[in-house]
């Protein structure tokens, strides 16, 4: 269960969030938990995590770990020195608004992974490709150019979110069917890449519009396997109740 914070919350905010949140979940068992703030506040949250269950992670790294001229970026070391365990790669944010391609999602997965970072790379249509019946193609395509190149070795250390676009931040959610049938078709992609027993043990989570009172439907499906939380994950109580589900 990972929650992603986009850009909110200041270091101040942050602790007090891990305050509230840290209690709610301190029984929870069932699942890894990762909070994902921006960077300005990963040292305030790995700092409240500490002693906890909940993991830190980033929302986008740089695609290699040689430090250098690059104004404005983060390396995946350095983000595992700062005391991340997690980061996310390929937002349909970033695909939408800074030109993140598959190719570059590859090559940033890579360097997380080098980093002995957990990558949650991401994939997901938008509402036009899926009017147009265009998903299973969009999907194969993010897959194939941004994951299948990774090793069986590289691939078994990452996580896959599934992310239909037109569910992030409207409010729209995709039934737990539509979501199960694409996170469906991921699992077949990964089989035909890395095989059956790979393919059997990727997490793929969903991300869009995950709140308390529709997880526990999407959670049922037997191929999705956890969220990817963004409106929800700001507030304490809710995320923990999409954790408790």
């Amino acid at each position: 269960m990972a929650g992603n914070w986009k850009m909110f919350k200041t270091p101040a905010e942050t602790k007090d969030f891990f305050a509230k949140f840290l209690p709610l979940v301190e029984k929870s068992g069932h699942a890894d938990i990762a909070i994902c703030p921006p960077f300005i506040d990963v040292p305030a949250a790995v700092e409240a995590a500490q002693g906890s269950r909940v993991g830190v992670g980033a929302q986008n790294c740089y695609w290699q770990n040689k430090e250098g001229a690059f104004t404005g970026e983060v390396t995946p070391a350095m983000l595992k020195a700062a005391g991340c365990t997690y980061v996310i790669i390929g937002h349909s944010e970033r695909r939408q608004y800074f030109g993140e391609t598959d190719e570059t999602v590859l090559k940033r997965t890579k360097a997380a992974l080098e980093a002995r970072l957990i990558p949650i790379v991401c994939v997901g249509e938008m509402l036009a490709e899926r009017e147009s019946g265009r998903t299973n193609e969009v999907l194969s395509t993010q897959f194939n150019g941004g994951i299948a190149a990774l090793s069986a070795e590289e691939f078994a250390k990452i996580v896959v979110a599934y992310e239909p676009v037109w569910a992030i931040g409207t409010g729209k959610v995709a039934t737990p069917e539509i979501a199960e049938d694409a996170h469906k078709v991921l699992r077949g992609l990964a089989e035909a890449a890395f095989g059956k027993a790979a393919a059997d043990a990727v997490r793929i989570l969903y991300g869009g519009s995950v709140k308390p009172d529709n997880v526990t439907g999407l959670m049922a499906q037997p191929d999705i396997d956890g969220a990817l939380v963004g409106g929800a994950a700001l507030k304490a109580e809710d995320f923990a109740g999409v954790v408790n589900f």
